[in-house]
């Protein structure tokens, strides 16, 4: 197995293990991978989930070697942005429950991009940045066209998709690409701590924000406060806001059972 699943404290801990080659992806591991985040999303015991990567980088990328021999085979991608990488950038994105990045080292490419696609990201002082598609002559895949420009804006996404340098976590942090920056030995700890405050939250509440988050960045400020209406009227109904506002009126910290 080259991905890892965890739980613990209603959070989902999926972790890249393939660190010989900076977890790189082959085939075989983005389809552990994808079944690894729809596990989390069908399990009603989580309610976070974190996706890191073991040894010294997050993720590199596609496995080039593997990418090298399904050309020299006449197969080209072999599908796999279509088969592999779409579904599981969807799966994190469209997933009902906070995900969170905990970017441990290099994230290349497709890696960078996986950590994007998640709600949060914290980073590790030594960890790194890279667009490196264009330096292979690729366009951008897993959804980079889409979160890079949300993340940093449409001028920041162009040069780094277009020059591919490496930015570090200090830089990614001011250009938004991620949400903070601790030392290297605290990024595990402060990650999960990170999680497990997601998981103790209105988990319902958390999957409509997301909601409104992906659909307002594409529809008009009148469709999307149509959306608002809506999601508030399905909130509104949850046990966790009923319970909340009981809460709130006595006086007391509220206790979020994700439903």
């Amino acid at each position: 197995m080259t991905v890892r699943y965890d739980l613990d404290d209603h959070v989902a801990t999926v972790t890249l293990d393939r660190p010989e080659a900076m977890n790189s992806l082959t085939a075989p591991m983005k389809t552990e991978l994808l079944a690894a985040l729809r596990r989390a999303g069908d399990d009603e015991q989580v309610r976070a989930v974190l996706l890191t990567g073991s040894g010294r980088g997050f993720c590199a990328g596609q496995d080039l070697h593997e990418h090298a021999d399904n050309l020299a085979a006449g197969n080209g991608l072999a599908d796999t942005v279509r088969d592999h990488y779409n579904p599981i950038v969807r799966t994190i994105a469209e997933m009902p429950k906070p995900v969170v990045a905990a970017v441990n080292g290099v994230a290349a490419g497709a890696g960078a991009s996986l950590a994007f696609a998640c709600d949060l990201r914290v980073a590790a002082e030594n960890a790194k940045f890279a667009m490196a598609f264009a330096g292979i002559g690729l366009a951008p895949d897993s959804g980079a066209s889409w979160t890079l420009q949300r993340l940093a804006g449409p001028a920041v996404a162009a040069e780094l998709l277009m020059l591919g340098d490496v930015v570090p976590a200090v830089r990614a942090l001011e250009l938004g690409l991620v949400s903070r920056v601790v030392p290297a030995d605290q990024l595990t700890k402060t990650a999960h701590e990170l999680a497990v405050r997601l998981a103790q939250g209105p988990t319902r509440a958390y999957a409509a924000i997301k909601r409104a988050l992906a659909f307002g960045s594409s529809h008009s400020l009148a469709q999307s406060l149509d959306l608002e209406a809506d999601l508030q009227d399905e909130c509104a109904a949850t046990d966790d806001h009923l319970a909340a506002t009981r809460s709130f009126l006595n006086k007391e910290q509220p206790v979020f059972k994700g439903r």
